[in-house]
């Protein structure tokens, strides 16, 4: 059995101090049910968060630096067929060595879909 995805999203604003973003949704990240795959909401989230603790640098294969997921906590609190998906991620705390994000998502009408928090260290 094969089967295909897509995940897409654009970044809608980007300052030092928080990214948001948004995550059409498509068939490619629909679960059997019709609904957003928890995977894609996951990914969604954590990309989000990985583009602010990137603060100005563009992610680039083996950069040193590259701000590496050590921790991801999930709370998956809703979900949607049809819409757009808003992230909004913002540091819980900005650290040289670990940093930590807390990442709301979105549908439509604002209702919280997730909340996820992930921890980052640099890549050496």
């Amino acid at each position: 059995m094969q089967i295909n995805g897509q995940i897409e999203f654009t970044i809608t604003e980007k300052t030092s101090d928080h990214v948001t973003a948004e995550m059409p949704i498509q068939a490619g990240i629909l679960n059997p049910f019709g609904t957003v795959h928890a995977g894609a909401t996951l990914w969604f989230a954590d990309v989000t968060a990985t583009v602010l603790v990137l603060e100005s640098f563009d992610a680039t294969e083996g950069m040193k630096g590259f701000p590496l997921a050590i921790n991801l906590n999930a709370h998956l609190t809703g979900n949607s067929k049809k819409g757009i998906f808003h992230a909004q991620a913002k540091y819980v705390k900005r650290g040289k060595s670990v940093s930590i994000v807390r990442t709301t998502v979105t549908d439509n009408n604002g209702r919280l879909v997730a909340e996820v928090t992930t921890s980052h260290v640099p890549s050496a």
